[in-house]
């Protein structure tokens, strides 16, 4: 237990279950946590860029799987490639809970911040340093954005750039009062400190699938928690689009939650 987690406050978390098959031990600071389930060679290919830039020089790597079938994960690949931790959530939930069991994790460690970035090879990784240096800078959210001067978005189906331009984006700049440009992606930051503000409270079983990314987009800037967006790289592959959001029902979900966020459904209550 860490000095600025109570026993008490430790023991309200809402954590999904889950088995720790890789930890090395915390070695820096800051973590990189890896969202994954039956990512393949993406996954594969996400981590042997990260090695390139020696981003285990700087941060931890910890993966938290969903559940992955595909054979993707064997330790001493992943070992050879510097992560550090492997995570397999055996609870309910998707993308959220898988969140909630590393962050949580990460924060009993002592982290003092976290990067996540999605493992299907979409985002470059090379903005990571640029990440942990704003967290050092004081700064509580960091968001990636293809969309500012310095960004690349390539092969964005038109649909999703057409909705995050001109419905998730600026709704969630309207009702939290920061001017976020790309808010649907999960290459992001947080500071310990915004994830242990009770009045946040992101360790909740109402966080199952894509909520947690909107709530915090929409709570941290309301608080007055530090926020930036930093420019960053986002590549399509051409032809079929790696995503766990199905083109009408997923969708659908994405702005069900949305208008959730924005309208103070998940706040905690007396919050």
């Amino acid at each position: 237990m860490t000095p600025d987690i109570t026993p008490e406050v430790r023991a309200s978390w809402q954590i999904p279950t889950f088995e720790t098959r890789l930890w090395l031990g915390r070695q820096h600071p800051w973590c990189v946590v890896i969202p994954v389930i039956n990512e393949g060679e993406r996954i594969k290919s996400l981590l042997s860029r990260m090695a390139a830039l020696k981003i285990d020089g700087i941060a931890d790597i910890i993966i938290v799987d969903g559940g992955s079938t595909d054979g993707s994960l064997e330790l001493e690949s992943l070992q050879q490639n510097g992560v550090r931790g492997l995570q397999v959530k055996t609870g309910p939930g998707k993308l959220s809970a898988q969140l909630r069991c590393a962050y949580a994790f990460a924060l009993d460690q002592g982290y003092k911040g976290i990067v996540t970035i999605d493992g299907n090879d979409k985002d470059d990784p090379e903005a990571i340093p640029r990440f942990i240096e704003a967290l050092k800078q004081g700064v509580d959210f960091v968001q990636a954005s293809r969309f500012i001067v310095g960004g690349v978005a390539e092969n964005t189906p038109k649909s999703r750039d057409f909705a995050i331009r001109f419905i998730h984006a600026p709704m969630l700049g309207l009702f939290s009062g920061y001017q976020w440009t790309d808010t649907t992606q999960g290459f992001r930051a947080y500071s310990r400190k915004i994830l242990l503000d009770a009045r946040i409270a992101p360790f909740r079983n109402v966080f199952i699938t894509y909520e947690l990314l909107a709530y915090l987009s929409y709570r941290g800037p309301k608080l007055g928690h530090r926020c930036l967006e930093l420019p960053t790289i986002r590549r399509y592959p051409k032809g079929v689009v790696p995503t766990k959001i199905s083109a009408f029902k997923g969708n659908l979900s994405v702005l069900t939650v949305l208008f959730r966020a924005c309208f103070g459904t998940y706040n905690p209550k007396n919050n």
